[in-house]
């Protein structure tokens, strides 16, 4: 009935909050870095709390970092998965846990009557403080991840996108897929998770992110109450610079499919990057945004050789990927990638149109608001901004960026960071001689 509730309040009441997005900041004496968005109107908070402890971290053992964040809500303190479970249903609070390359993160959504939220905080600090790590629930969510794993060889676009990332990042942290391969995670042991949680899971490490109708006061004592269990530890140190590619490369794999997936890229830009958004505003021109976009319309309308084609950049804490991505029949590949690679070529001479520009900007800085127009999605920006340590104003400064932005500063940016002789290229697919017929 709660989870209802709950539901309905946040329908009723959600509201665009990005104008007075104010964030504050401290630390605690721990070395824990904690972020501060109060709103109003909606009874209920966001909670994050992220720790560099991304697949970046897995060292040769891929995807121990998310099997360690799939076991966390298994199992912690006195509780098994079940009794975890309902804690957070009796009082209609949400939890869940992620990776991604960099970091690794817990979230809870929660009413703030203080007897439904005090339970949801408490859980939630037996879980980052005590898992089990037990061998039972280690073992189910190992064969569960091996069993997904397993469906992966059957997925072109997941093979097309392991490749792609081993072909950008070689052995570099970046290189491999979060959820690992099916040898290294054969491999496991439960005292793997828990060693790695021991190393990752600690205050020096963590950020915490409030987003919601609790005051400063309350905000303190509740990221306090979070990081209370964990010991201090220490920040590991910083991921390696890239290595980019020494050339162009391409690579094909033999799929029974009617289509081939095309990846094409190279490592591109990272979150602080002074170019950042001369990037991405020209990306957004080039192939972000959508049936706007300069691929699409070569590609799709003026060709019909795929149903979609489109580019991102991708910043992480070190150069994350440039992609440029499509489908298309076996036997119009060849045409498909010729036609990809001019489109960027030519735009990486030329840049964007004046007209493109300004009708880019529009899009962009017209929509933005909408991106966080409710407390889990400014609490993700915040998370973001806090862990990549970003400048605090970034939301509000954003679409003074954007506008700032000139043809010839995303030709610069383009052409520095974006280099046709460095291009990677993935097919999965038909054969070469299947296509040529």
């Amino acid at each position: 009935m709660r989870i209802h509730l709950l539901s309905l309040v946040f329908l009723l009441f959600s509201q665009s909050v990005w104008a007075v997005a104010k964030i504050e900041h401290w630390q605690t004496p721990q070395g824990s870095r904690v972020y501060y968005v109060h709103t109003e109107g909606l009874p209920m908070v966001d909670i994050q709390v992220a720790f560099d402890a991304g697949s970046a971290r897995d060292g040769y053992q891929f995807g121990l970092s998310a099997l360690t964040s799939a076991l966390l809500d298994t199992g912690a303190g006195q509780w098994n998965a079940d009794d975890i479970a309902q804690r957070f249903e009796s009082v209609g609070a949400k939890f869940g846990s992620s990776v991604s390359s960099d970091m690794a993160s817990v979230s809870l959504r929660t009413l703030i009557d203080k007897p439904l939220f005090d339970k949801a905080l408490e859980t939630m600090q037996v879980i980052l403080a005590s898992p089990r790590f037990n061998e039972a629930d280690f073992q189910r969510e190992k064969n569960r991840t091996l069993a997904g794993l397993k469906q992966q060889e059957e997925s072109p676009a997941e093979l097309a996108s392991i490749a792609f990332y081993k072909a950008l990042y070689g052995d570099h942290p970046y290189g491999h897929p979060s959820s690992g391969s099916i040898i290294t995670v054969s491999g496991f042991e439960a005292a793997d998770l828990r060693s790695f949680y021991q190393q990752y899971y600690v205050a020096a490490n963590a950020i915490v992110v409030i987003v919601g109708d609790l005051s400063r006061k309350q905000a303190e004592l509740t990221a306090e109450t979070l990081l209370s269990g964990l010991p201090t530890g220490s920040k590991p140190e910083p991921v390696p610079e890239v290595v980019m590619p020494v050339k162009a490369d391409r690579q094909h794999i033999e799929f029974p499919s009617s289509q081939t997936h095309v990846l094409v890229g190279m490592p591109g830009t990272y979150r602080k990057d002074p170019d950042y958004f001369n990037l991405y505003v020209g990306n957004h021109i080039l192939g972000g945004g959508g049936l706007v976009s300069k691929l699409f319309e070569e590609v799709r309308e003026k060709r019909g050789l795929a149903y979609s084609a489109r580019s991102s950049f991708v910043p992480m804490s070190r150069k994350g990927p440039f992609t440029v991505s499509l489908q298309t029949r076996n036997d119009q590949t060849g045409q498909a990638l010729d036609v990809l690679n001019k489109t960027l070529s030519d735009f990486i001479e030329q840049g964007p149109t004046e007209a493109e520009l300004i009708a880019a900007k529009k899009n962009i800085t017209g929509g933005f608001a909408m991106r966080f127009d409710t407390n889990k999605e400014l609490a993700s920006y915040v998370s973001m901004i806090g862990f990549y340590d970003m400048p605090l104003d970034y939301l509000d400064t954003f679409r003074q960026h954007v506008e700032q932005v000139t043809v010839a500063s995303i030709k610069d940016a383009f052409k520095q960071r974006v280099d046709p002789q460095l291009m990677q290229t993935i097919t999965v697919g038909g054969s070469e001689n299947k296509r040529e017929k």
